[in-house]
């Protein structure tokens, strides 16, 4: 039997699982009923080393299968020919199938609808599940299983580190406390008479739990949304922003701030050595009239506008520094505005992956740099 007479089986079973419900006769007779028909084309396809995915089957149907089997006895070649014949005609005749059932058609459309409208299918009664709910939940990124291992028992964190791969198991395990991930490791000493129905039942209500989460509305966090609104902001606004946060919730206030990316904070979250990348991308009079509000702003501001000046290259510093005294005094609104443009153009700089800012008390990589070329040896040189 070709292979491919194998996958027809299953599609043929799965989309019609009434021809194994059909009134039992004694398959001797001409009209051979489709639930005995079935068994003998699968006892031929078991015959010939051809591995059914016959689980894919709802369990009453698997068992009305296996009892069928189990009452036949003999079929004479004629009968066997015939059976054959009709099974090989009717898959030939198929053009197109569909997953029959919700389930079949959520994995068919995954990717493809939403993600609402995928939560609200699978509280519908027609979802049943029936597939293997721990494919599916090893299908899932680690962020999303991680809660998991943190939020349930230990016997149910157990049970999915038991049923994924160990190196997905491995790696929620690093990202875990360590008396943690001690007792979750210990826990599973006692999976080991876990019945298998029970797994699955742990399983499919895992996936459930997870898959019927409220998707996110947003996709970064109110720290980071409220950090880009202030990065955007006057100074003044934000300043009382911030004050007032941290009245209210000094805690969220500290995680806005670190999220903030002002013209101020250039000198310690810019490398010097992206300096000149980034001002190649800006506009010259946008960078000019950010350099002479700077210099007349806060000493933070003009901090950093002598940052940008001292790695630039000798020439283009010296050509600057002289537009900059010709240039009349910059209104402050608009020199806010030419220095949230620099900013910005950092921001989308780094979400490029064309530099990469460093976190607040980070050291400067290109100062390392520059240490370790200054302490080398000077044996590289050769004397003439």
């Amino acid at each position: 039997m070709p292979p491919t007479a194998a996958a027809g089986l299953s599609t043929a079973a799965a989309e019609r699982p009434e021809i194994l419900e059909a009134p039992r006769r004694r398959p001797d007779g001409p009209d051979l009923p489709g639930r005995h028909k079935a068994a003998i084309i699968v006892r031929l396809l078991l015959a010939e080393g051809v591995r059914l995915p016959l689980t894919i089957l709802p369990d009453q149907i698997q068992a009305a299968l296996t009892e069928q089997i189990g009452s036949m006895r003999l079929v004479d070649r004629a009968t066997l020919d015939r059976v054959v014949g009709e099974f090989v005609t009717e898959l030939e005749a198929v053009g197109l199938s569909f997953p029959g059932g919700i389930d079949g058609a959520l994995s068919m459309l995954d990717g493809h609808i939403s993600a609402s409208a995928a939560n609200r299918l699978r509280r519908m009664p027609g979802y049943s599940g029936r597939g293997d709910p721990w494919d599916r939940l090893a299908a899932l990124p680690t962020d999303r299983l991680l809660p998991v291992l943190e939020q349930e028992s230990l016997e149910i964190g157990a049970v999915l580190l038991s049923k994924i791969d160990v190196g997905r198991a491995g790696e929620l395990l690093e990202k875990l406390p360590g008396d943690r991930a001690r007792r979750l490791a210990h826990a599973m000493a006692r999976t080991s008479r876990i019945a298998p129905d029970t797994v699955r039942r742990i399983g499919m209500a895992l996936a459930q739990q997870i898959e019927t989460e409220t998707p996110k509305a947003f996709d970064d966090g109110p720290e980071e949304r409220v950090g880009a609104i202030l990065n955007s902001s006057p100074a003044r606004i934000r300043d009382s922003v911030l004050e007032g946060l941290e009245e209210e919730d000094p805690s969220f206030a500290q995680e806005v701030r670190r999220n903030i990316f002002t013209f101020a904070h250039i000198p310690a979250r810019l490398s010097a050595r992206d300096v000149p990348q980034v001002v190649r991308e800006l506009p010259q009079q946008i960078l000019l009239r950010a350099l002479v509000s700077a210099r007349a702003a806060t000493p933070e501001e003009a901090a950093a506008a002598e940052f940008l000046l001292t790695n630039l290259t000798q020439r283009m510093a010296e050509s600057l520094r002289g537009e900059m005294s010709e240039h009349p005094p910059v209104p402050q609104r608009e020199g806010e505005t030419a220095m949230a443009e620099v900013v910005s153009v950092i921001r989308g700089m780094e979400g490029a992956g064309a530099i990469t800012l460093r976190q607040p008390g980070e050291p400067d990589p290109a100062d390392a740099g520059a240490s370790q070329r200054e302490d080398a040896p000077a044996g590289s040189a050769s004397d003439d």
